[in-house]
């Protein structure tokens, strides 16, 4: 059963309906509140229909040891742990109680995506009225299906996956929730227009018969006018206020006169399109063919060191004895993604190890009985 329209905040999102606009202020607001209202302030008189941030807790993200990925490390400057990285990029959850009434006040959507734990997304349940899940949790089974159960529509960015894990995530969701949006990207910022794909979302489309968008990760707005031309019914582009900025996102973003630009020329397209016009003709206009692809839904080359390093494994939440029998309390589950996948977390409940696991330590399938 696919679902033809959702509705967000009364904004109805399907196809022949206005593209929904989604400013990704994200991180970019590294961790200052007010730089936080500023990229809102700057989202609403974009024209842009929500601002979505990320909500973590950095220790609950990644274990001590996890790795930047590469693009972090480049757009940074600097190589250091993900999690001395995230610190500084923290926003805390009174905070963004704050945020979401500010959004409220400036009648612009307040979004953000749940990163780290279920008191994550207890907390963006509670303020927002959609859900947006990162890339990073594509293959994160159990956070799927808790963000699921929140009955709330979801918006799930794709990126690194193949056509499987996507299958593997919609077969968990759409049991539980109708409301999906899939949306097509690539995890790497700024992401080359070689590797942009196009194609991919209208390869979910067919294979899944739901509504699908695009996050887009590319310098210009090129690919995210080509995307709306393909039927993308959602966009999501990354927002700052200064690119040349210390950050990891910065550099993939849109500086606030050129997310207004891309609004508008949204805006344009929808309009020319209802007019009878033909998008293979308005397409050919933006000289996009390379980010067209082959439209296999797969991930790009530069995607794959990217993957080890944000997907997620499962770890030892507190030190573990030997003998123990693993609990929910004793587990989470955390970058980087070279351990054992999340969606093995049913299936190692119950059993017991067979030594001590310190805190933070991967739990291998060799090391249970």
């Amino acid at each position: 059963m696919n679902v033809e329209e959702i509705k967000i905040d009364g904004r109805k999102i399907g196809e022949g309906k206005h593209c929904f606009i989604i400013a990704d202020a994200g991180i970019n607001h590294d961790g200052n509140f007010n730089l936080a209202k500023k990229l809102i302030d700057a989202a609403k008189e974009a024209g842009a229909d929500a601002v979505k941030f990320q909500t973590f807790k950095s220790e609950k993200i990644a274990t001590p040891s996890a790795e930047q990925a590469k693009y972090q490390a480049e757009n940074m400057g600097r190589k250091e742990f993900q999690c001395e990285m995230l610190k500084r990029l923290e926003l805390s959850y009174d905070d963004f109680r704050k945020l979401k009434k500010y959004c409220d006040e400036r009648d612009v959507i307040f979004l953000s995506t749940p990163h780290s734990c279920w008191e994550d997304v207890d907390l963006v349940a509670d303020l927002c009225l959609a859900i947006k899940i990162g890339s990073g949790d594509l293959t994160n089974l159990p956070i799927l299906k808790y963000i699921a159960e929140k009955k709330l529509p979801i918006l799930l960015s794709t990126g690194m996956g193949t056509l499987e894990e996507v299958k593997e995530a919609v077969n968990l969701i759409l049991p539980i929730n109708k409301k999906l949006v899939l949306l097509h990207c690539t995890t790497n910022y700024p992401t080359p227009m070689n590797e942009v794909n196009l194609k991919a979302m209208g390869t979910m489309k067919n294979e899944f018969n739901l509504l699908t968008g695009y996050s887009d990760h590319t310098s210009g707005i090129e690919a995210a006018l080509a995307a709306v031309i393909l039927g993308a019914c959602v966009i999501e582009k990354h927002l700052t206020l200064d690119r040349n900025k210390e950050g990891p996102d910065h550099k993939a973003s849109l500086e606030p006169d050129e997310l207004k630009n891309m609004v508008y020329k949204i805006r344009e397209i929808e309009k020319r399109l209802k007019s009878g016009e033909k998008s293979k003709d308005i397409v050919k206009e933006l000289n996009v063919e390379q980010a067209l692809g082959d439209g296999e839904k797969k991930p790009m080359p530069s995607e794959y060191k990217t993957m080890k390093v944000v997907r997620k494994s499962i770890v030892a939440a507190k030190d573990i004895k030997k003998g123990s029998v693993l609990t929910e309390d004793v587990l989470i589950i955390k970058r980087p993604g070279t351990g054992l996948e999340p969606k093995y977390y049913w299936d190692i409940l119950g059993k017991r190890v067979k030594k001590d696991i310190k805190k933070d330590q991967m739990i291998n399938s060799n090391d249970l009985i």
